[in-house]
């Protein structure tokens, strides 16, 4: 089948697949416990006639479909089932009915358009041979829900030759693709820092005093000096601070004993992680020293970089621009320092990654991942689909 022709057949789905999408929008899960949201998908999958197995790292499904054509490869295709922890904008029609709770990176829209493929494949298992396999992960935000399904064996239950993602980009035009071979996203870590002293009066007591406040301003300041002077310029790298909790604000007057730092580094290679790591440690304990205080340190390494594979980059490539001309698919974007817990996927097995435009809002404003204010754009769920249906007859022979 023509990819116009594939793309007509997959538009008779799309007022399902909007349905099943504004659905899982307004029963938002976050992760593990997906299980309305993932008891929706494997009755789906079921009703359409696939092999579903269910529990998977908790709240995952798997489904697997063999095609009629001549062929022993395997193929997986993952999508994300999770929400977050964000109030949503009001008034939305389809808006989220859980307080507090909402689709708010797209992973409603992810899930439909990989059933979409689902559904186009188990009517027409003759456009491919081998197996396809449909992996539908918990817990992606935060949760490294694709570290637990590999670590209790998913490919090794499910072997496949290649596995392939995919994530929706708000901002670029709907109707565009992006993806590059290589470090495609960050690595993410979380840090720690308790800087502990005497604490004491501010104002009779400040001299008899070792304040940790003190410490913490200093390391502040030089934190940032790891990336400007510490990180090659022809690298990538980033520290931020996401908290600072120490004292009451009730007690002005009051040195407080302890105060605990927070926040975020991402990276792209194994040598600046490492750079990192060490010398936040260093810098906490030698300004902690200075002080008079002492410092504790916590590091840790969440997800590794995404980093994609060469040749199913090519297969990526190929399936996008078969779809929508190679005008609209970019392949050597610059990498992202967002993260994505697939790269536990892609250190396992090769594969690809891949960014679907899901364009702006008519007046041209564009809400991005994790904010209230953004939604996935039904629009794309057709393309999207198609996109899965093209890799899989690309990657297992479909004539």
């Amino acid at each position: 089948m023509a990819t116009d022709d594939l793309l007509t057949a997959l538009k008779v789905y799309e007022p399902e697949l909007i349905a099943i999408r504004q659905d899982i929008h307004r029963h938002p899960e976050v992760g593990f416990e997906e299980t309305r949201t993932a008891a929706l998908v494997a009755d789906r999958l079921r009703a359409w006639g696939l092999d579903v197995t269910e529990g998977i790292a908790r709240t995952g499904v798997v489904a697997t479909l063999k095609g009629r054509q001549p062929g022993q490869r395997a193929v997986g295709l993952r999508a994300d089932l999770d929400a977050l922890h964000i109030q949503e904008v009001p008034d939305r029609p389809h808006g989220s009915t859980v307080p507090g709770k909402m689709h708010a990176c797209g992973h409603d829209g992810h899930t439909a358009m990989l059933l979409g493929a689902a559904r186009y494949l188990a009517e027409h298992p003759d456009e491919f041979g081998g197996t396809a396999t449909f992996i539908f992960q918990p817990a992606e935000e935060g949760l490294g829900g694709g570290r637990e399904m590999v670590e209790q064996g998913l490919f090794d239950r499910f072997p496949v030759d290649a596995v392939y993602g995919m994530h929706n980009m708000p901002g670029i035009p709907a109707g565009t693709f992006r993806t590059r071979t290589g470090a495609f996203l960050a690595a993410s870590d979380t840090w720690t820092v308790v800087f502990s002293g005497t604490g004491g009066h501010g104002g009779a007591g400040a001299h008899l005093s070792t304040d940790a406040t003190l410490p913490t301003a200093q390391f502040i300041m030089a934190l940032q000096t790891i990336v400007s002077r510490n990180v090659a310029a022809t690298e990538t790298a980033v520290i931020s601070v996401g908290s600072i909790n120490g004292g009451d604000a009730g007690s002005p007057n009051i040195i407080p004993s302890r105060v605990t730092i927070t926040g975020t580094a991402r990276s792209y290679s194994p040598k600046v992680r490492d750079l990192m790591e060490k010398r936040l440690g260093e810098l906490a304990q030698t300004q902690a020293a200075a002080f008079g205080c002492s410092a504790e340190v916590i590091y840790l390494r969440r997800y590794p970089p995404l980093i994609t594979h060469a040749e199913p980059t090519s297969v990526s490539i190929a399936a996008a621009t078969a779809l929508v001309g190679a005008e609209n698919v970019e392949t050597d974007c610059p990498p992202i320092t967002g993260s994505e817990d697939f790269s536990f996927m892609l250190q396992t097995r090769p594969g690809g990654f891949i960014m679907i435009g899901n364009g702006t809002g008519k007046d041209g404003s564009v809400h991005h991942v994790h904010t209230p204010g953004y939604d996935f754009n039904d629009d794309i769920l057709t393309l999207g689909a198609a996109y899965w249906v093209q890799l899989v007859r690309s990657e297992l022979g479909a004539v």
